[in-house]
């Protein structure tokens, strides 16, 4: 009995967490109008969007409530011309996800066998959402492998690979993405000139990206009548860079709607024309808010 009354206890909380409390913890900036907005004016304002890029920070977990409220706001008002594109699954796990939305596995295959990040209870409400709602998910991101492999032998040794292995890369070569985003990374990096082993790092970086754009643009081709909306850690697309800056490149003519949530001190007052160039949408987190991890 008291077990249960504990868990009783523990669910209501949750779901006051979850449909009263947590709205105190975000504010949703619409840049082209100046103005706050709610989940549902964010959703009616990708009317004309193909790609929607979510760029969170892996650890927010009001950015995580928001990515699956948001993509229910979508499905809501779009219905089944959706689907789910996630940095969080590798390309060569594709087949893993089809068969555990299609019933043929359980959910501990899915998180062994897809190699599903170690915070995937995070992911889980926005996959079982679109589980539930028949939607397709993508696993749009370059496996790890690879990556590694450029960062350790450079760019030409993916050349060597087989046709098997290369089936789950983008075109090669890939591009690489100079300029403003190249200066970004080395910034971050904090690299002052770059070199040798930094290049390498960003040639990493930039397979992340080509691939994801490469992942979403083959799935954009056969199903040009559905929005497709992609959750990336927020690097990957800030001023319409990294991913969504390839996948333009791939399809000039692509409308991008382009997210940008993170936590900021200056939550409580924010200054939005400091953050406005990030997206055409800004979501300040409460830094005050628990992380996930």
């Amino acid at each position: 009995m008291k077990l249960f009354l504990l868990a009783a206890t523990l669910f209501v909380c949750q779901i006051s967490f979850s449909q009263s409390g947590i709205e105190k913890h975000f504010k949703i900036y619409d840049v082209k109008t100046k103005q706050l907005a709610t989940v549902e004016q964010l959703a009616a304002a990708c009317k004309d969007a193909n790609i929607i890029f979510f760029g969170e920070e892996h650890n927010d977990s009001a950015g995580h409530y928001l990515e699956a409220a948001i993509f229910k706001a979508l499905h809501q008002q779009y219905s089944n011309k959706l689907a789910l594109s996630m940095e969080m699954f590798e390309t060569d796990c594709q087949l893993v996800l089809n068969e555990y939305f299609a019933g043929f596995i359980s959910e501990d295959r899915l998180i062994k066998e897809g190699r599903a990040w170690s915070n995937y209870r995070d992911y889980k409400p926005v996959v079982e959402f679109a589980k539930q709602n028949k939607l397709s998910v993508i696993a749009a991101n370059t496996p790890r492998r690879y990556v590694n492999m450029v960062g350790r032998k450079g760019m030409k040794s993916l050349d060597s690979l087989p046709k098997a292995s290369k089936r789950f890369l983008p075109p090669l070569p890939y591009d690489t993405s100079s300029g403003k985003y190249r200066e970004k990374f080395m910034d971050f990096m904090k690299g002052g000139s770059p070199g040798t082993s930094n290049a390498r790092i960003f040639y990493s970086q930039s397979l992340w990206d080509a691939g994801m754009s490469y992942s979403i643009y083959n799935y954009w081709k056969k199903h040009k009548d559905e929005k497709i909306f992609h959750m990336v850690g927020r690097f990957h697309c800030d001023e319409k860079l990294g991913t969504a800056e390839q996948l333009q490149k791939r399809k000039s003519g692509l409308k991008i709607m382009n997210i940008s949530c993170f936590s900021d001190s200056s939550f409580s007052n924010p200054d939005w024309s400091a953050f406005s160039h990030l997206g055409d949408f800004i979501i300040l987190t409460d830094p005050e808010l628990k992380k996930t991890y």
